[in-house]
């Protein structure tokens, strides 16, 4: 008999223990990489809603507070800088709502617009853009705890110097 086969390594027995243990940390690295970039598309989407939503507020801006064409022009803006979204989000939801800001019922005015209205009941734009079916775009694991539906949103007050 040889010595050298009398004699076993101790590190022998642990040669499978590192495949596994590997195994287990890729797994988890794994998982948590893919939850990242799942969460990182989601966040790309919703801020470029969220910047088509402030783009068209601010388009609207070009017209008179009483002009109906502040709101279609606001939906039309909106919608031109939500073009780059995939086709399975589309189609958007693009709405422009001018309303007088404070909860005072009622459609924007020449009264209610002007400049000397008191500031909590001025005339404000409210631009939303919505993309439904973001589930069919992002990675499909967590498709489970991420939304199916963002939304971007905003809103401006109305000065009344166009009138």
């Amino acid at each position: 008999m040889n010595r050298a086969s009398l004699h076993r390594s101790p590190n022998r027995f642990q040669r499978g223990v590192y495949a596994i243990e590997f195994a287990f940390v890729f797994l988890i690295f794994f998982a948590v990489l893919y939850g990242i970039i799942s969460y990182g598309v989601l966040l790309t989407f919703r801020m470029g809603l969220q910047n088509a939503a402030e783009d068209g507020a601010r388009a609207a801006l070009r017209y008179k507070p009483t002009s109906p064409e502040r709101a279609s022009v606001a939906v039309q803006v909106a919608t031109q800088r939500s073009l780059w979204m995939p086709a399975a989000v589309k189609p958007l939801d693009v709405t422009a709502q001018c309303s007088v800001a404070g909860g005072v019922a009622g459609p924007c005015s020449t009264d209610t617009c002007a400049s000397n209205a008191p500031w909590a009941q001025r005339c404000r734009i409210i631009v939303t853009v919505k993309a439904q079916g973001m589930g069919l775009v992002l990675p499909p694991m967590f498709s489970v705890v991420l939304p199916s539906q963002i939304a971007g949103q905003a809103s401006m007050l109305l000065d009344g110097g166009n009138s």
